[in-house]
């Protein structure tokens, strides 16, 4: 689904972030990042590295699925490193989670190197694999 889809009474940031979510859960990592990159524009100073974070993880797993080792490798690193301030959960998201996932998905990459990268990328639709498509999860209520 693409952004131009979103319907327009996605009015609050709530709604658009549980989008973006969705999109991330199921694979539709493009419309993630452009999904929290409109909320992002607009996230005050101190939310920002959030949404950020989020969609940097995105786009190193649309690199993966493009077979784009470098990028990958970069964007998973970068997104998780953003998202350590929001540990363990923000916005009823687990965060802490979220990042141990990237970090298993860019040892992945890292270990596999660029000529081995199209390996790597078939587990993200591979559910019978060592690695699990990752998935953004909501925190446990305390």
């Amino acid at each position: 689904m693409s952004t131009a889809n979103i319907p327009s009474q996605l009015d609050s940031s709530a709604d658009q972030f549980w989008l973006g979510i969705e999109q991330f859960n199921q694979g539709d990592y493009y419309d993630c990042h452009d999904t929290m990159e409109a909320i992002w524009m607009s996230a005050s100073t101190s939310e920002k590295p959030f949404y950020q974070g989020i969609l940097q993880i995105a786009v190193g797993l649309y690199h993966l699925q493009n077979h784009n080792w470098r990028g990958a490798a970069i964007l998973l690193g970068e997104g998780s490193s953003r998202l350590l301030p929001f540990e363990p959960a923000y916005q009823r998201t687990n965060v802490s989670d979220l990042i141990d996932q990237a970090q298993d998905w860019l040892k992945a990459v890292q270990q596999a190197g660029p000529e081995q990268i199209a390996t790597v990328a078939a587990q993200l639709t591979t559910a019978h694999t060592a690695l699990h498509p990752p998935k953004i999860r909501r925190a446990s209520p305390n």
